[in-house]
Formats: structure tokens, sequence, C-alpha cells
């Protein structure tokens, strides 16, 4: 089951190159995180308000604040060892985010790739809707998952397409 957002005890704004993004977490990982689209006084007042029992505490979160800025400055990093609140392997959601995870940067992934890999052959309509709901975009890559022809698929994230195309880009080195 994916994390209540009551489960987040503590959430941070910071600077990023291409603006600011946020995160929230509790005792099992990260449970959030919130790409760079927003205006920094927007986006901390977006996260007391979805997370008022929570701390404002950039330390908390101080590994995953250096990898996402090293990632918008361009340089190749891995979000591997960000410990994450992610729904138990028991379930679809938890397997395709799982398996997400696992494309490494640069790279791409077909919906039905991601699907196999999770044990929903054929599947790959869900495993996309599962990948719709990601909380956690950019540390659990969906932005990498694409069609079977290369088209860059959906992107429920805050940019939408534009901002998957931009990552991927970027990752590709332009």
């Amino acid at each position: 089951m994916s994390p209540k957002k009551s489960d987040c005890s503590v959430y941070a704004v910071w600077a990023t190159a291409w603006g600011p993004m946020a995160a929230a977490g509790g005792p099992r990982g990260l449970a959030r995180v919130v790409l760079p689209h927003y205006q920094r006084r927007d986006l901390a007042e977006l996260m007391a308000f979805e997370h008022p029992a929570a701390t404002d505490d950039e330390a908390a979160f101080a590994e995953l604040i250096e990898l996402s800025r090293a990632y918008f400055n361009g340089r190749r990093v891995g979000f591997d060892d960000v410990a994450c609140d992610l729904p138990p392997p028991g379930r679809l959601a938890g397997r395709v985010l799982r398996a997400c995870r696992a494309i490494p940067y640069g790279e791409t992934a077909g919906y039905a790739r991601i699907a196999a890999a999770a044990g929903a052959e054929g599947k790959a309509r869900a495993t996309a809707t599962a990948l719709g709901r990601n909380p956690l975009p950019l540390v659990i890559p969906c932005h990498r998952v694409t069609y079977s022809d290369g088209r860059p698929g959906g992107f429920s994230a805050p940019g939408g397409v534009e901002q998957k195309q931009r990552m991927l880009a970027l990752e590709a080195g332009g």
C-alpha cells in the first residue's frame, strides 16, 4: 500500500539548477518527491499543507538533496541508496516501481518490458497506471519509461511530457 500523507514526519524544499523541488518521508523512507516546477514559496506552502504534522528538515534529506542537485546539473548519479517507502512487492504497484527503479541512467525501457520485469507480462496498461501514480519521480525514474516505438508516453509529474523530455535530453547529454 502506498504511504499515507499522514505517515510523513518530515519534508523539505530546496533549490536545484532547474528550480525548487521537495520531498516528504517518514520512518520507512522517502514517500513523496516533487520535481522542479513550482515557485519555492508555493512549493513550501504545498508541502506544509499536505503534511501538516511534519516538520521542515533539510538534514533528513541530505543525500537526496545532494543527488538531485547533481542530477539537474547534468551529472550522472544514481538514487539506488535512497530508502523509499514503497508498496509491498506482493502488489503490482510495488513490483512495477521496483522494476522501474532498476532502469539505468541514460537508458529507457518500454512499458511492456517493465511489466515483464514486474512479473506482469502482458499488463502494460496496468503498468502504465502504476507508474502514473509514482509518488517518487526521479528516484523511481518513470521518466525513463517510453512506448515501445520510442515515443515518450505520459508523465503525470508537474511539467508533464515536456518535463519528461527535458530529463531524457539531460541524461542523453544534451
